[in-house]
């Protein structure tokens, strides 16, 4: 059992995992240090109680566990992809079938959904209180629940299998991957029905709107087999690199935009900072792509992958920084 534990594991790619887990941890955060945390609107001083802590753990092991099952619904469809992109993949070895893959799935996605329904804010702090709480306050549910059929949507056939579209793979990434990730975290906290966590969310959108697709040029081979036509597929190596160029720059300006609009309510110094680090950041990367961008297709983990995910990371701790301070 252990060797099939370990096996499921390596299914599920744990790696990619961290980022979702430190987005949402960030979201909270974020609402917490927010002009929307509940307390504040009450006219009382911030609180953070037990079960708000405990809240954000549950979500955040949720938003992980979510993201596994997303990866491995995405290996079962990717199945002719990974024979040549990614042959020592287990499915692809036959350390795990197709049908143990799917029941996996199954339940991950349970364990990732179903528990969040206890994801409600405050005042909402009992069992009792959170089971029975109106349906508005489930609001962190109905996110997951949207993130959970976006992964359909990218990766099975049946729901359109967007992964095949270039421009559509990237949006149906980074709808649920970067807007509803942050907007998910803010409302184990706080409301989402508020304009604050939306603007947060659309800038790791547009992030990932450009910076998902630098995987996709090492993957050129396997996916032109599985008739998948990604960025660099569809317009060449040189143009895509130029069209995800301005991605890596320019959402980041958005963070002293929202600070001195008093859209975002965190530190203006610090998410001033934060914005032109990262869109310093993201110039060299681009520099990287576009100083010779037929080395993307031929790298597999080409730097500019790993500054996105840096990127990532980076933005979550300092948004959640400069709403603590």
């Amino acid at each position: 059992m252990i060797e099939r534990a370990a096996v499921w594991w390596r299914l599920t790619r744990p790696f990619t995992l961290l980022p979702p887990l430190l987005g949402v941890i960030s979201g909270a955060i974020t609402a917490w240090g927010s002009a929307s945390e509940p307390h504040v609107l009450a006219g009382e001083p911030r609180g953070l109680t037990p079960s708000m802590v405990l809240t954000v753990v549950l979500g955040s092991a949720c938003a992980a566990l979510l993201n596994a099952a997303s990866n491995v619904i995405n290996q079962i469809y990717d199945l002719e992809n990974d024979r040549i992109n990614k042959p020592d993949r287990p499915l692809v070895t036959g350390a795990v079938g197709r049908r143990e893959a799917w029941w996996l799935s199954v339940a991950l996605y349970v364990l990732a959904v179903l528990p969040t329904w206890l994801v409600v804010s405050w005042p909402a702090e009992t069992l009792s209180e959170k089971l029975g709480a109106p349906l508005a306050a489930h609001q962190c549910f109905f996110i997951f629940v949207l993130g959970m059929l976006f992964t359909f949507v990218y990766s099975a056939p049946a729901f359109g299998r967007t992964k095949a579209d270039a421009f559509l793979a990237n949006v149906t990434i980074a709808i649920p991957r970067g807007c509803l990730l942050k907007v998910a975290g803010w409302s184990m906290i706080a409301s989402a029905f508020h304009v604050e966590p939306w603007f947060i969310g659309a800038i790791f959108f547009l992030f990932l709107v450009g910076a998902s697709s630098t995987k996709d040029f090492s993957d050129m081979r396997g996916d032109a087999a599985a008739e998948c036509r990604t960025l660099p597929i569809r317009y060449g190596v040189a143009r895509a690199a130029r069209m995800i160029a301005p991605f890596f720059v320019v959402p980041w300006l958005l963070l002293p935009i929202g600070a001195w609009t008093s859209i975002l309510t965190g530190n203006r110094w610090v998410l001033t900072a934060l914005g032109i680090l990262l869109s310093a950041w993201g110039a060299y990367t681009v520099r990287l792509i576009l100083r010779n961008p037929d080395e993307l297709a031929r790298v597999e983990n080409h730097p500019s992958w790993t500054h996105m995910y840096l990127m990532m990371m980076t933005a979550q701790v300092g948004f959640a920084v400069a709403y603590l301070v």
